[in-house]
């Protein structure tokens, strides 16, 4: 019986491996300095997502790489969270900021593509978003920069939402294109 129980959350375990997308940003050798010189690890920035809107971002440190990607991924999935997205893109043009990286974020139509780079790129790539222009100020540190993305991702609400905030129809506070497709729509 406890065979048969073991087994069937080892088998779950590994459903939830393939359900999402895993992206490593980042490995950096890091150095902590004690007594008879440095001791050196690693420290790996991971991103999970389902390509449906929802993300996760996990840090590990460890010894070796492949522990502390191991450490990153697990970090990853514990920390998904949702996001809000309109289609294959964002509802409206975001900044994220996390220490001294800041990230614009911009809808864009549908055949544009990702127009994003490193860590932003691995980030919206992994939460399902297909058209999207983006830029990155401030600190280059892709940590930073992937955490940012996160941060404006995490901004972000639903067109139904805000139209329901502001008082109009959520077809009046979606993208021109989707405007302009409902529009024909209805003609």
């Amino acid at each position: 019986m406890a065979d048969r129980r073991r087994r069937d959350s080892r088998r779950n375990r590994d459903e939830e491996r393939d359900e999402f997308d895993e992206r490593v940003v980042d490995i950096r050798r890091v150095a902590k300095v004690i007594k008879g010189g440095r001791r050196f690890a690693f420290r790996t920035v991971v991103v999970v997502g389902d390509s449906k809107g929802r993300v996760g971002i996990g840090i590990g440190k460890a010894r070796a790489v492949p522990d502390s990607i191991r450490k990153a991924s697990e970090r990853a999935r514990r920390n998904i969270e949702t996001v809000a997205l309109s289609g294959t893109t964002i509802p409206y043009t975001v900044i994220g900021r996390h220490g001294g990286a800041r990230v614009l974020l911009k809808p864009a139509a549908p055949g544009t593509g990702v127009i994003a780079g490193g860590g932003v790129r691995a980030v919206l790539e992994v939460v399902g978003v297909r058209n999207i222009l983006t830029k990155s100020q401030g600190s280059a540190n892709l940590l930073n920069v992937t955490m940012a993305a996160l941060d404006a991702l995490k901004q972000l609400r639903s067109a139904a939402r805000i139209a329901e905030m502001r008082g109009k129809r959520p077809y009046e506070v979606a993208p021109f294109w989707e405007r302009r497709r409902e529009g024909a729509d209805n003609a």
